[in-house]
């Protein structure tokens, strides 16, 4: 069977206290399972499969490296050991304001980003006036984009990425932000996502939100993989390590 997502012996490290990048030389130096110093892993020996069509949650602290995790099935880093393979595209409901140029309009952000997600441009033009009444922001559709108020920008970046058609989510606390009712919104929206056979990968503190999306959970300890089991089970072991159980 082929995976969705396939991780195996990932490992990534950060400097700590430091800004920039790695030099040439540790680029070219191949990878070294020592941390050298002011370095640490954020996460090490890191292996698991998604199935098309899973819904995986990532539970644990804060500092643990679930939205690292994230961040390297997202393409957006890359590992310093192992590897990711991901097969078929994502849509990425991470950093979620994040790819918006402020200068430009509510309109030309989101032809500009549904572009640059691969929408072709007749189907942009198709879903426009949808995306735009899902982000209740019909009224400022040429409005700058840094004019808009921060609820206002999660719920047009959710809207427009919500509209991608690839088979792979992945989800960091988005809907941890904007009002109840459009919560609830997004809830909707991501269970007909899921009805359609989309795979989900989410990092969540929300329990509720875990139990009602996810099938699967993997619990992350130190940068480590502590438990790949039923969200069921991976939510008591982390409530039963956290709060004294």
């Amino acid at each position: 069977m082929t995976h969705a997502i396939e991780v195996a012996d990932l490992g990534v490290r950060f400097r700590r206290n430091r800004r920039g990048s790695r030099s040439f030389k540790d680029l070219f130096a191949g990878s070294n399972r020592r941390s050298r110093p002011g370095e640490f892993w954020a996460l090490r020996d890191v292996s698991f499969t998604v199935a098309p069509g899973e819904s995986i949650g990532v539970v644990g602290r804060n500092g643990q490296g679930k939205s690292t995790l994230l961040k390297l099935v997202a393409g957006v880093l890359l590992p310093d050991e192992g590897s990711v393979r991901v097969n078929g595209g994502v849509a990425p409901l991470i950093e979620i304001t994040g790819g918006f140029v402020g200068d430009l309009t509510v309109r030309e952000n989101v032809r500009l980003t549904s572009g640059l997600h691969g929408m072709p441009r007749a189907e942009v033009s198709r879903r426009f006036d949808g995306i735009i009444d899902f982000a209740e922001l019909d009224d400022f559709v040429d409005t700058p984009y840094k004019h808009l108020s921060n609820g206002m920008k999660v719920r047009l970046a959710f809207s427009v990425v919500s509209q991608l058609e690839e088979p792979i989510l992945l989800v960091d606390e988005v809907l941890a932000v904007g009002d109840k009712a459009f919560r609830e919104k997004c809830y909707t929206r991501i269970d007909e996502l899921l009805a359609d056979g989309r795979t989900l990968f989410f990092v969540s503190h929300s329990e509720r939100d875990l139990r009602r999306f996810c099938e699967r959970g993997l619990y992350l300890d130190k940068g480590r993989l502590s438990m790949d089991a039923s969200i069921g089970e991976v939510l008591d072991r982390y409530n039963a390590d956290y709060n004294g159980g």
